[in-house]
């Protein structure tokens, strides 16, 4: 990358700096900040600074390369902006941070960047989804006699401080729940390789579905399913991974946990008529987390049993049904558990009780995974 620094010193003409290979993929060097007044106001109120910096100048400034500015830089989501001045004190102090992290040995210069990206992907869709959705809802209709864009500005002053703090405040919430897992793990493998219900949460038909619904109708559907989800699944103990639009992955710690959020998500959206019908499946195995996804050959195997599961019912691998009769969760035998209901009952005790119903199905092939079982999970009369 060939940069030239803007010389406050004199106007000579400073030294050529060596030229950088763009990783990963090419990136538009022509890309420039907006130069329309509000939305430099916005960009200062929202920063708490003025642009003062280039790239070069703000690496310089930080102490770091211009090849590693570039890749936390581009790691955190930001295109490259040739040689506007563009940058601000926060930039450089960011930019400090994280190198100083690594000098120090804290972190590795890849952890560093996997840090960068991480956050920037997860506020990136935080903050699209607080514009389009959240300030559009606030600026529309506009005030008499003001644009959209005028009265965009007093809100984004009001809200930013309670927004960020509440941000810090989730985050650090998080951050405990996360650290609490970790610390629990039984070694530091199962920090990394873990054992997990993953469950995968798909409405049938969708594709049909956008073919026949208008725009906003689909997004409130869309956005009724992902809400949904989010609240049982957060509600019952599991965390949500990821959502998908028409489907929804998420884990959890213990079987039973899993297999409760299947079917509470069964019969809570098969009772809203707007909705379509609703297939799970649930596998339980080792699994590989980054970045806060998960990944592997139970999550694999998760998404083929939510492939083939009937309409409005759960199916379930093998280990996780072994791992609920294990638990004392589901008999190990309907025919078994009838037997020791009616011998309890004849001698006046109590019998065990189960949650769940486990129904083998047939066996079968499915492609990059051999044979599997499936097991059709119900819920037990109480």
């Amino acid at each position: 990358m060939t940069v030239d620094d803007e010389n406050s010193d004199g106007g000579a003409e400073p030294p050529e700096q060596p030229t950088y290979p763009t990783p990963h993929h090419a990136v538009d060097h022509t890309a420039e900040p907006s130069d329309d007044p509000l939305a430099i106001r916005l960009e200062q109120l929202i920063l708490g600074a003025d642009r003062r910096y280039t790239p070069f100048q703000a690496a310089r400034t930080a102490g770091v390369s211009m090849e590693l500015a570039s890749r936390f830089w581009r790691a955190m989501g930001f295109a490259d902006i040739g040689q506007a001045k563009a940058l601000t004190e926060a930039d450089v102090l960011a930019l400090r941070r994280l190198a100083g992290l690594v000098e120090a040995g804290l972190l590795s210069e890849p952890m560093a960047v996997q840090v960068a990206r991480s956050t920037g992907q997860t506020t990136a869709r935080l903050a699209e989804w607080q514009i389009d959705s959240f300030l559009e809802d606030l600026t529309e209709p506009p005030e008499p006699g003001m644009t959209r864009t005028e009265v965009t500005y007093p809100l984004v002053e009001l809200l930013l401080p309670e927004l960020e703090e509440f941000l810090i405040y989730v985050w650090r919430r998080q951050l405990a729940a996360a650290t609490g897992r970790v610390v629990q793990a039984q070694d530091d493998e199962e920090m990394v390789d873990r054992r997990l219900a993953v469950g995968f949460a798909d409405l049938v038909g969708f594709t049909r579905l956008t073919r026949r619904l208008e725009e906003a109708e689909l997004g409130e559907l869309v956005e009724a399913f992902e809400t949904t989800c989010a609240d049982l699944v957060a509600a019952h103990g599991g965390r949500l991974i990821k959502t998908l639009g028409d489907e929804v992955l998420y884990a959890a710690d213990d079987a039973g946990i899993a297999a409760e959020i299947a079917l509470r998500l069964i019969e809570t959206l098969s009772h809203d008529e707007t909705m379509p019908a609703l297939r799970v499946g649930i596998a339980f195995g080792t699994v590989t987390t980054r970045m806060g996804d998960v990944f592997g050959t139970t999550v694999n195997l998760a998404s083929r049993l939510t492939s083939i599961a009937p309409k409005d019912a759960v199916l379930v691998d093998s280990a996780l049904a072994e791992e609920l009769t294990r638990t004392g969760e589901a008999p190990v035998s309907e025919a078994e558990a009838a037997e020791e209901a009616a011998r309890a009952e004849k001698e006046g005790r109590k019998a065990a009780a189960y949650r769940f119903a486990l129904q083998p199905m047939w066996q079968r092939p499915v492609r990059g995974l051999g044979m599997i079982e499936p097991w059709l999970l119900s819920r037990r009369p109480t």
